[in-house]
């Protein structure tokens, strides 16, 4: 009993320490982005991806928050028994996720004069970093408390900015849907606490992958959730100039094969004659994944419909062959799979959005390259050079959040 009022009191004041701490950095540091202009993006700010008219971006912003809230919060509702108390952390690390990632990427990219401006890209830049931090929870949840998660936050946000400032600010790599800043970061940096983290007594306790079928009810909606706000997620920080969105059509493309990959699959795989939720849940997410980068690129529909079929083959077969070689010998537990759903699948994801950027012409994208490789537009770097770039992106991301892991760890 000592025990757990120690903890609950230690949860209380971890909170009321964060709570005030954001609060005074508020105070000090957070203002309104001027009216005028575009946006919090004039000319003197490092705004380098987000310099784009996003004018009406309040119903992507709620779309994108739904997403977390939502869709990540009741997709670990399927954990038998963590099921109700993981989606309790979930909201408590959008929570504090939010604020934190306000101030971290206020200080990378809206800080002018001595102040962060905050609007509606703020908080959509903030929404995506909480994703990403949500996707690390994935892989330890049931296995560190409520005031582990805070930490894992306040680190994970804190690493999540500085990868995404380097690859988008300093690289110039094209990554719209967060296909490496939002997935791959994600799944390796949680892959990695959980390595560190790593109890041996919880291999004999098997009931942590118990799920029950009463969650399953949650695992249905925040399924549907995913289909109907992921493809404004994919396109909430791209093109919107009249143009045609071509991520929302990528997404929604690679969405639909994905799902009937997970049914070509675990079938054979498996022998129940009815599929679990749960595996229908993975290989929409892996679709969703797969076109981080590629979403808003020529991928052209039967490419997006052929590149998540392949993503969608990966969660089956990851959980049936990867997930025990990585439990039995690289002693990993993953609890909500988070390899298989986005780490592969994101790896995946950035080779096609590199093999595409290669192949991008300005005959095939005419006045839509500017938008999506401003750089190759300006003649400053040719396709070839941003394809590098988007290659490099990779071993940096994989190298951050590994690091970053093994510390947070």
């Amino acid at each position: 009993p000592e025990d757990t009022t120690a903890s609950r009191l230690r949860l209380a004041g971890l909170s009321f320490l964060l709570q005030i701490l954001t609060i005074i950095l508020f105070a000090v540091f957070v203002r309104y982005s001027p009216e005028s202009g575009s946006g919090p993006c004039s000319q003197q700010l490092n705004c380098s991806w987000k310099n784009r008219d996003l004018g009406f971006q309040h119903p992507r912003f709620r779309h994108v928050h739904l997403q977390d809230l939502l869709g990540f919060g009741l997709l670990v509702a399927f954990l038998g028994r963590y099921g109700p108390g993981s989606v309790a952390i979930s909201i408590l690390v959008v929570a504090f996720a939010i604020q934190w990632a306000v101030l971290i990427q206020g200080f990378l990219y809206f800080f002018l004069n001595g102040k962060i401006y905050v609007g509606s890209q703020s908080m959509v830049s903030a929404d995506f970093c909480t994703a990403a931090v949500l996707i690390s929870t994935g892989a330890l949840l049931g296995r560190v408390n409520p005031v582990q998660m805070l930490l894992l936050t306040l680190l994970g946000v804190t690493l999540f900015s500085i990868n995404e400032y380097i690859l988008l600010s300093l690289m110039g790599v094209s990554d719209s849907g967060g296909c490496l800043t939002v997935h791959t970061f994600g799944a390796y940096f949680g892959l990695m606490v959980s390595r560190i983290l790593h109890q041996p007594h919880m291999d004999k306790r098997k009931e942590q992958q118990d799920t029950g079928h009463q969650p399953d009810v949650f695992t249905v909606l925040g399924t549907i959730y995913l289909w109907i706000f992921w493809p404004s997620f994919a396109s909430a920080t791209t093109v919107r100039n009249n143009a045609e969105p071509w991520a929302v059509l990528n997404t929604y493309f690679s969405l639909a094969a994905s799902t009937l990959a997970a049914f070509v699959l675990s079938p054979v795989l498996y022998e129940e004659s009815t599929l679990r939720m749960v595996q229908i849940q993975d290989a929409t997410l892996a679709g969703a994944a797969v076109m981080g980068m590629a979403g808003e690129m020529l991928v052209t529909p039967f490419g997006a419909l052929i590149a998540g079929f392949l993503a969608g083959l990966i969660p089956p077969l990851g959980f049936r062959f990867l997930t025990p070689v990585l439990r039995s010998r690289l002693k990993t537990q993953d609890t909500c799979g988070i390899h298989n759903v986005h780490g592969l699948p994101g790896i995946l994801g950035a080779l096609l959005g590199t093999l595409l950027t290669a192949l991008a012409t300005a005959d095939a994208y005419g006045g839509r390259l500017e938008l999506v490789f401003p750089l190759v537009a300006q003649g400053s770097r040719t396709a070839t050079d941003q394809a590098l770039c988007q290659l490099c992106a990779l071993p940096v991301t994989l190298l951050l959040a590994s690091l970053g892991g093994c510390l947070t760890g």
